[in-house]
């Protein structure tokens, strides 16, 4: 059973059309991405599911019950905001428990909450210093703390790890998608980075220019891209985007009214296949990425390891059958018909 549903919610900012018809659904114990880039509408989203906003139009649902008209602090949801909002004056375990001080909680009860969420996130020893005495991940620890000690069934978090370092980005991602589970709470996640809402999130809800692209597992955004906007956001490198015309080259009839996708990683040397020009290699360690000049367009090709290919070399490419991506050329959209692929006795990796 879902516990929150979105249904057509719009939000308007003067003329801009900032959320557009947008429609979700959450079950009990998920943990859901909203990824996008900057002005896709993924903050604003949050806000409006919390109260922060007021929706222009839609129904917002907890639990069956409609919460759009209600205000933020009647609503049942708690939020980590991405600069913590700590208050400086008051001690870590004061600022944990404020929202319980607000509603009017006994001390008795606080200190009984205070001691079951100091412990979940390796706080105990710090309750009594102030915000300016910890280390970002530390503040980080407590903005959460004043979320999970609230108990409510839902928490959002608007890019909590922006603020901090890469090494302990990754390590809070860990920390919250384990105490996520452990706790069994359903969390709404924003953020820009795909790493983390790739690596975190039980299923991704990718947005673009206030709309819903696709709502899906990180699994299938990747194997499955449902546009070329998917296709090229999610992955590292993208997925190629290929006009049909360069695959003329090695014998495919591809139709002109679409696009071809191949990721990097599926694309490997053969004997005969689709011919490039490689004009870049950037070298990482584990893999290598190439850059392969196919007359009208560049692709990506990731190698293992240090390739013995060097620039200005032909390479002859090569993929697997279900490594093959088409959309509509106008559209963007994905097209699940089927082109025969090369039956090229060669098509091994070389």
């Amino acid at each position: 059973m879902p516990i929150l549903t979105i249904r057509g919610l719009n939000k308007f900012w003067d003329t801009a059309h900032v959320v557009r018809d947008l429609e979700l659904e959450t079950r009990e114990g998920e943990f859901i991405a909203l990824l996008g880039p900057s002005g896709c509408g993924k903050s604003t989203t949050l806000r409006l599911i919390a109260g922060l906003e007021e929706a222009s139009s839609g129904e917002i649902l907890l639990d069956g019950r409609d919460i759009a008209a209600l205000p933020s602090a009647k609503r049942g949801i708690s939020m980590v905001f991405q600069s913590y909002a700590l208050f400086p004056h008051l001690t870590v375990g004061e600022n944990i428990t404020f929202g319980l001080s607000v509603r009017g909680e006994s001390r008795k009860v606080q200190a009984e909450k205070l001691a079951r969420v100091a412990p979940l996130l390796g706080l105990q020893a710090l309750l009594d210093r102030r915000p300016s005495q910890l280390s970002g991940g530390q503040q980080q620890r407590v903005a959460l703390g004043r979320a999970l000690i609230a108990e409510s069934p839902i928490c959002l978090l608007d890019e909590p790890l922006s603020n901090l370092d890469a090494s302990l980005r990754a390590e809070m991602r860990n920390e919250i998608r384990s105490l996520q589970r452990r706790l069994g709470i359903t969390m709404i996640f924003v953020t820009h980075d795909q790493t983390e809402a790739m690596s975190m999130a039980d299923r991704v809800a990718l947005l673009r220019e206030g709309r819903i692209e696709q709502f899906d597992t990180p699994e299938m955004l990747y194997s499955r891209p449902a546009s070329t906007f998917v296709a090229r956001f999610i992955g590292a490198p993208a997925m190629n985007v290929i006009e049909a015309a360069v695959f003329d080259a090695c014998g495919m009839n591809v139709p002109r009214s679409s696009l071809v996708g191949l990721r990097p990683e599926d694309l490997y040397p053969v004997e005969r296949g689709l011919p490039g020009r490689v004009v870049q290699i950037e070298y990482f360690g584990a893999d290598s990425i190439l850059s392969v000049d196919l007359g009208v367009t560049q692709c990506a090709v990731r190698l293992q390891g240090r390739p013995s290919t060097e620039i200005g070399t032909t390479l002859h490419l090569g993929w697997d059958a279900d490594a093959f991506h088409l959309f509509d050329a106008e559209t963007g959209l994905r097209q699940d018909i089927t082109v025969p692929q090369p039956k090229w006795t060669e098509l091994q990796p070389a």
